[in-house]
């Protein structure tokens, strides 16, 4: 595919004569505004940005705490980019390209429990915390047997949640939960992971299928380039790999 936009394209990526990126300060992995200036940095920043440059418009980020809240203004074509983890929920309104960056979803417990591993987690009796809307609560929703799910609004909240109310569990973004038990002691991140959160960027589902083709093909020269793994080596981030290419 070329890479130079067509007009047509443009105008897809930027009705309004801007890219309006949609970004998920909730998860670190992704984007922070917990910088010296409190501008979100980020991979998905310098993506959005790298994006803009190339279609020859400026770029404006819609800053969410959650990645519901980021989902919901794609779906809604409020927003003509987002960053999200792929989920067939969540696909029924927007078109998602192929990852570009793999984390993990993994499980924390009080200190004192006596849960070790993943596998003692699905069991009667076991309530989840989780952040709402977020890729893992999709994902337990669909594949916990036995364990509860127990939603709060944010997933940095989970730690906090289990701590203060006695639950056995919380669930989230690997690298989050590890930050959150040097901040809240009391918790400890179990080894391993349940699942592996596929990140992907994605646009409304309403654009043209030669939109879709060109953010798909955008994200796969990103891959190959070397971008993201440099994104990612500057801004820090520990513990996600780059996703192979499709």
């Amino acid at each position: 595919m070329s890479t130079k936009p067509t007009e047509s394209i443009i105008r897809e990526f930027a009705p309004k004569g801007i890219l309006r990126a949609s970004l998920n300060l909730g998860n670190p992995v992704l984007a922070s505004s917990k910088t010296s200036s409190e501008t979100p940095a980020g991979v998905t920043i310098d993506l959005s940005r790298a994006l803009a440059a190339e279609l020859g418009v400026e770029v404006v980020f819609m800053c969410f705490p959650t990645a519901a809240e980021s989902v919901a203004r794609v779906t809604a074509e409020e927003a003509d980019i987002g960053f999200m983890a792929i989920d067939p929920k969540r696909a029924q309104g927007i078109h998602f390209t192929a990852a570009y960056v793999q984390i993990e979803g993994s499980y924390a417990v009080p200190n004192a429990s006596p849960i070790t591993s993943n596998q003692q987690v699905d069991m009667m009796g076991i309530d989840i915390v989780v952040g709402d809307g977020s890729a893992y609560d999709l994902f337990l929703t669909r594949e916990l047997k036995q364990a509860r799910i127990v939603r709060v609004p944010f997933s940095d909240q989970v730690i906090v949640e289990m701590l203060q109310h006695g639950y056995p569990v919380a669930a989230g973004v690997r690298q989050q939960l590890e930050a959150e038990v040097i901040r809240t002691p009391g918790a400890r991140v179990l080894p391993g992971s349940f699942m592996a959160i596929n990140q992907a960027s994605a646009m409304p589902r309403g654009r043209s299928t030669v939109a879709h083709a060109y953010l798909d093909d955008f994200i796969e020269r990103m891959k190959k380039s070397g971008f993201v793994l440099d994104a990612l080596k500057r801004h820090g981030i520990e513990g996600a790999k780059v996703a192979p290419t499709a």
